[in-house]
């Protein structure tokens, strides 16, 4: 059977650099991945960007979607001088005071067709954690705020632009990493908030944005509802699909990251029968990879729905003048630009 008609394999991967190599596109021939990502280690010119992605796509025999993390500031693949460099996201808000809601419409438009001109084709933004004083530095200036309500409708605007533009977004760190003190790619982070605050705070922009086409979990405990990690816990995976409402494809964050403890094949099943419906799995050997891919196995039935219902909000972008949405979004900011 080709892989155009098979079904996808649960996991997200990604390449050791520029192009494939020869194994690794004989192991994405083999496991399907659902899709693939990219990192700054991938990124040299927009040409090889355009090849690498037809790499992906001709090893699995279809349009696979392409992932990359283009949030702005500290988090933003594509750099200066090819590409535009954007403010973190808070201080971006910041700079469009009463207007954010239309810059950021205008800045996730912009970034959308950086992207679509290089065959990418998702985002892993918007990221919706709401921020507090104790929010960890390796999160706090790439939210959107600190009110709920506001963080829903900037994300909703980054939503969007991002769909208006041809590329899906994925919303994160979902049920909400805004109270997060620790640095979750090192240590588990908990948080000790009840379940009221929980609801009102952190939860609310997720289900505000519940019909978003893929979500990325969170690798954080919520002690006043489970001792497990979001992304291994049943229960959580019950509150994000019945309390906050999300039932469209759920991607774990990095099942590499050491918030997580244990075996990365054990990992990887832990959060699929967790409710996960697919495995993310980043900056890891050919034999990791391959042990992760063999581990998460095909896509249940209700994740390859998933799965088909987030690739059909795809769309090809309208032909729009981009010197002058970037002259409007200038305007917002003031002389500074964007970044």
């Amino acid at each position: 059977m080709s892989s155009r008609n098979r079904r996808f394999g649960a996991t997200i991967l990604d390449a050791e650099g520029h192009r494939l190599t020869a194994q690794e596109y004989a192991l994405f021939r083999e496991v399907n991945p659902f899709g693939f990502i990219l990192f700054a280690r991938n990124i040299d010119t927009p040409d090889q960007v355009r090849a690498l992605c037809s790499d992906f796509r001709e090893a699995v025999g279809r349009d696979a979607p392409i992932m990359i993390d283009q949030e702005g500031g500290r988090v933003q693949r594509l750099r200066a001088p090819t590409w535009r460099d954007w403010l973190p996201p808070l201080d971006f808000v910041h700079a469009a005071g009463a207007r954010a809601v239309e810059a950021m419409f205008l800045r996730y438009r912009l970034i959308a067709h950086e992207l679509y001109d290089l065959g990418i084709d998702s985002n892993c933004a918007p990221m919706v954690d709401v921020a507090s004083p104790e929010t960890h530095p390796f999160l706090y200036d790439r939210c959107y705020g600190t009110e709920a309500a506001q963080v829903a409708e900037l994300g909703q605007a980054a939503n969007d632009g991002m769909l208006e533009g041809g590329v899906l977004p994925v919303i994160k760190h979902i049920p909400g990493h805004g109270r997060a003190t620790a640095d979750s790619h090192f240590e588990l982070p908990c948080v000790r908030a009840a379940r009221t605050e929980l609801d009102t705070v952190d939860f609310a922009p997720f289900k505000a944005l519940r019909d978003t086409p893929m979500g990325m979990t969170a690798h954080l405990v919520y002690a006043a509802i489970d001792d497990a990690p979001a992304t291994l816990s049943s229960t959580m995976m019950r509150v994000i699909r019945e309390d906050i409402g999300f039932d469209n494809l759920i991607m774990t964050d990095d099942i590499s990251m050491k918030a997580l403890d244990g075996r990365l094949d054990v990992l990887s099943k832990q959060a699929l029968v967790a409710g996960c419906d697919v495995i993310l799995h980043c900056n890891g050997t050919l034999a990791e990879r391959a042990r992760v891919a063999d581990a998460a196995g095909e896509m249940s039935d209700l994740g390859q729905r998933r799965a088909l219902r987030a690739l059909s909000y795809r769309r090809r972008p309208d032909e729009i003048d981009i010197p002058a949405l970037d002259a409007q979004l200038r305007a917002l900011l003031g002389e500074g630009g964007h970044g």
